[in-house]
């Protein structure tokens, strides 16, 4: 794949395609990666985390203290150490989400896998997870890597996103959609 095509727009994708480039020339995209992914989880589970990396009430000094150890418990490689450092001093920290998500969709071109996110009503099973790749496989032509999400309110179903294509099979919207037929609208 050209290099130009792996290349991100934005702050995020700048800092994104430098840490991806810092990756593949050292041969640490996996580490990088599983790295990246853990701090995904810990942003995804801890409100106090979000706050640490989101809020510019804390000085960069004790945002780095606190990542230091973190990313030290968490055994993290010296590249992504250097690199969450360097967002922290530079006051850029705030943007670890979007660079996490931008990096993920390098690696995802770079395997020829394609990003989809999966929002659920519940926890789906390996299965279903499963055969939910196979079906996403067979219409892509791709490799999915699934981002998947869960969200009560849509009552049953799905709803997969995959770049700008939005496929809606959640109870929810069929019931809206009922509700506005039913309406006459």
């Amino acid at each position: 794949m050209a290099q130009e095509q792996q290349h991100e727009v934005g702050l995020a994708g700048r800092y994104a395609t430098a840490i991806f480039d810092l990756a593949r020339d050292s041969n640490a995209i996996d580490t990088v990666e599983k790295d990246f992914l853990s701090l995904k989880a810990m942003l995804a589970s801890s409100a106090d985390f979000v706050r640490l990396v989101r809020s510019p009430a804390f000085s960069k000094e004790s945002q780095a203290k606190a990542l230091k150890a973190l990313l030290a418990q968490m055994g993290a490689a010296a590249l992504t150490t250097k690199f969450v450092l360097l967002l922290t001093s530079k006051r850029r920290l705030f943007i670890l989400t979007d660079v996490i998500r931008a990096f993920e969709r390098m690696v995802a071109r770079q395997r020829g896998e394609v990003q989809a996110e999966v929002t659920s009503a519940r926890a789906l099973s390996d299965a279903e997870v499963g055969e939910l790749k196979a079906a996403l496989k067979a219409k892509l032509g791709r490799e999915p890597r699934l981002d998947t999400k869960i969200d009560p309110t849509l009552l049953g179903g799905l709803v997969v996103k995959v770049g700008s294509r939005m496929i809606d099979s959640s109870l929810r919207t069929k019931l809206n959609g009922l509700r506005a037929a039913m309406r006459g609208n």
